[in-house]
Parts: C-alpha cells; sequence; structure tokens
C-alpha cells in the first residue's frame, strides 16, 4: 500500500478510498512512509488527519448519545426480568446472561458501520434463534450438555458481534484484529467504569446509613444491577469515540503482562513437576489446567494484537515467542490428559469439547509460534503473527457453534 499512496498523494479521491478500504494498514503504512513525503501539503494534511489526538472528551453525536442511554436502560431492563415476572434468577442468569449485553452491543456496531440490511438479519435470526434454543433445552442442572451451551453461548454471541463489527468486509485481517484491539480496550474501560462505580456505591450506601437509612438492598437490585449492565455499553462508547483514552494504556499493559505471564507459567510448570499434580487422573486440576491455557491465549492474542499496529518490539516479540512455546507445552499436557481420560474411561460430552478446542489451540499456537520465530529475524513480519490469528477467528466461532448448538442433541441433551 506504501506505493499506491505515494503515488496518488495528488489524487484525494483515491486516498480516501485507500483510507476506507483498509483504515489501519493505511495508517500504519502512511506512518512510516511520512518522514520521506513530510514536505508535502497532502501528506501534512493526511498525517494531522491520521494522528491528531484531542485533550478533551468526545461525547459523540446527539443520535450516539441517545442510542447509548436507551441501550443501557434496556440492557437493565432485561437484567431485571427475573424480578419483573418472578423467573427463577438461577434459570435466567445462566441461560441469559449474554443476552444482556451481547445483542445491544451488535446493534451499536451494525448502526455505526452502516451494516446492510442482509447482514443485520443473519444477525438477528442468529440471537434470536439462541435465545428460544438455549431457553427450551431440558431444564437438568446434572446434564453436561446444557452446562457446555451455557458457557459458549456467550462465546457464539461474541461472534455475532464480532460479525456486526467487521461491517462490509468480514474477510479482512485487519478488520479481525482491530475487533480483538476493540475487545482489549473495552476490557480496561470497563474495568476502569467498574471501579469507579464500586467507590461511588460505597460512598452513596455510607452517606445514607449516616442519616440511618439503609439503602443497600434497593440500591443493589436497581442500580447496580444497571449500572453493572450498561458498563460494556458505555465503555463501548467511549472507546469508539475517545480511541486516546485507552490507546496507550493497552499497549502498556500488553507489555507488562507478557514478561509476567511467561515467568509466571515457567514457575507454574515448575511447580507442577514438583509437587507431582497429575492433570490425567484428577479431573479438577485438568479443568484448571485448561482454564489457565484459555487465560494464557487471550493474553497472547492481546499482546500480539497490540503490537501489530506497529513494527513491534524486537524484546516483547522475543517474549511472546517464548510464551507461544511455553503454552504449546501446557497445551501438550493437557491435550495428552484429555486423550489419555478418552482412552481410559470413554467420550463423554465434556472430553469431547475440550479435545476439540484443545486440537484448535494447539494449531493456532503452532501457527502462530511459527511467524514469531520468522519476526524475531525480521520485524516486518509481525503482520503475519497478526493474521495467523485472525485466520482462526473463523474457526473457533464455528467450533463454538458446534459445541453450543450440536453436542446437546449428539449426545441426546445428557
Amino acid at each position: 500500500m506504501i506505493e499506491q499512496i505515494k503515488s496518488n498523494l495528488d489524487n484525494p479521491n483515491q486516498l480516501e478510498k485507500l483510507y476506507r478500504e483498509n483504515k489501519t494498514v493505511f495508517k500504519k503504512e502512511f506512518n512510516t512512509l511520512y518522514p520521506d513525503i513530510k514536505e508535502n501539503t497532502t501528506a501534512q494534511i493526511w498525517n494531522e488527519r491520521l494522528n491528531f489526538e484531542s485533550d478533551e472528551i468526545s461525547w459523540g453525536t446527539k443520535n450516539e448519545l441517545v442510542f447509548v442511554i436507551i441501550a443501557s436502560f434496556i440492557a437493565g431492563f432485561i437484567a431485571k426480568l427475573p424480578q419483573f415476572f418472578g423467573f427463577t434468577e438461577e434459570f435466567f442468569y445462566q441461560r441469559n446472561f449474554a443476552f444482556i449485553v451481547f445483542p445491544l452491543l451488535a446493534a451499536y456496531f451494525a448502526w455505526k458501520q452502516n451494516v446492510s440490511t442482509k447482514k443485520i438479519t443473519v444477525a438477528s435470526i442468529a440471537i434470536l434463534v439462541s435465545v428460544l434454543y438455549i431457553n427450551f433445552l431440558p431444564n437438568n442442572n446434572q446434564s453436561d450438555t446444557l452446562i457446555l451451551a451455557c458457557l459458549h453461548l456467550p462465546l457464539f454471541l461474541w461472534a455475532v458481534l464480532g460479525f456486526t463489527y467487521l461491517g462490509k468486509d468480514i474477510k479482512n485481517n485487519q478488520q479481525r484484529l482491530d475487533f480483538l484491539r476493540y475487545n482489549g480496550d473495552l476490557v480496561v474501560m470497563t474495568a476502569i467504569i467498574l471501579l469507579a462505580g464500586g467507590l461511588f456505591t460505597i460512598l452513596t450506601i455510607n452517606l445514607f446509613s449516616l442519616i440511618d437509612i439503609h439503602i443497600e438492598e434497593f440500591y443493589f437490585k436497581n442500580i447496580g444491577i444497571l449500572g453493572l449492565a450498561a458498563a460494556p455499553i458505555v465503555g463501548t462508547f467511549l472507546v469508539q469515540t475517545n480511541p486516546q483514552l485507552v490507546n496507550k494504556v493497552s499497549p502498556v499493559i500488553a507489555k507488562i503482562f507478557t514478561p509476567l505471564v511467561l515467568v509466571t507459567l515457567v514457575v507454574y510448570l515448575i511447580a507442577v513437576i514438583y509437587t507431582g499434580k497429575d492433570p490425567y487422573n484428577d479431573r479438577e486440576f485438568l479443568l484448571i489446567f485448561n482454564m489457565l491455557l484459555i487465560g494464557v491465549m487471550a493474553i497472547i492474542f492481546f499482546s500480539i494484537a497490540e503490537n501489530s499496529k506497529t513494527s513491534g518490539s524486537k524484546i516483547i516479540t522475543v517474549m511472546l515467542f517464548a510464551l507461544s512455546i511455553v503454552t504449546i507445552t501446557v497445551n501438550g499436557i493437557a491435550l495428552s490428559a484429555i486423550i489419555f481420560r478418552i482412552s481410559e474411561w470413554g467420550i463423554t460430552p465434556n472430553r469431547l469439547a475440550v479435545l476439540g478446542s484443545n486440537i484448535l489451540i494447539l494449531l493456532n499456537l503452532f501457527l502462530m509460534s511459527y511467524r514469531l520465530f520468522k519476526t524475531v529475524k525480521d520485524v516486518n513480519e509481525i503482520e503475519q503473527v497478526g493474521n495467523s490469528i485472525a485466520f482462526f477467528l473463523p474457526v473457533y466461532s464455528l467450533w463454538t457453534m458446534i459445541v453450543t448448538f450440536v453436542l446437546p442433541l449428539l449426545f441426546n441433551f445428557k
């Protein structure tokens, strides 16, 4: 794209087309090229456009504010449905907590990205079918497939959110990485909002308690639940309208946690060997082992998504490569343990779900490790590392659909 930008500096229309086709790549390549063309007036204008960061907080347009306020109250209303209609809270929240936020976030991006009617219809049908499906599953808390479906449904809805976020170009790898970055930024922003909300809650409750008015029950059942439901929606709005709020925080978090997770994981594996813990016969330990694997993969994804915005730091790249190798070791242990359990005690829904997930993660790790190894020698390869993650996102989504919708039928809802 660098050559295209350079050759079209006198063609504003074509430059705008290039920018809209892939904003992330355009900005990255333009910034690489800019030192060589900084005397050009058009280049100076584009530099200000792409890299200008306002110190003021933007509250978006009036329509955006109205949308966010209405969506927040709808999320709060959905969260309070058990109180309004007398549903069993355990039944409702186990199956429906993901519907409190994900459909509204999908609606926000469908509106913001001007998604086509066809894609909005597909996303709407997917959400509606999910609502009906999960709530009509047999009410058997001992059912492994029910628990698996409830655990994987949020991941499926997350995939639907990604579908609307990507807008017109769902095959664009850079857009997929932007979606991962958005998720990382949203986690940071939502954590800040919840922390501030927690401090406000403590202050409010204690102020009223000083005058002998105890509002705890009312506050948590009404204001508290509304705040929890609205936090991701407000966080998304702030991240989208004010990217400067977290675009310096997220890379710092990625750079801090990459070496910390690497050291912790190595020490943990040594401790596992020293204590003689056995994932082959200890089911609970194997479960924790797999949860650790998913958490580490999330850190790797987030770190690579942040690192791929620039040419990347070689030290961080080396650490990510080392972390991916250690994670392959963890995955190998978990995968061998689940294969051992299947060979000894047969196939079950849980074992099949974990087996499939571990195989996919292992394949993704091998591909990422190979790309990271090449990046250590050539920093320009960092984009290929991001592509190796982006390529696998639809594969993970497909497996999530299988676990959510197919396994309960395959195992007769047991």
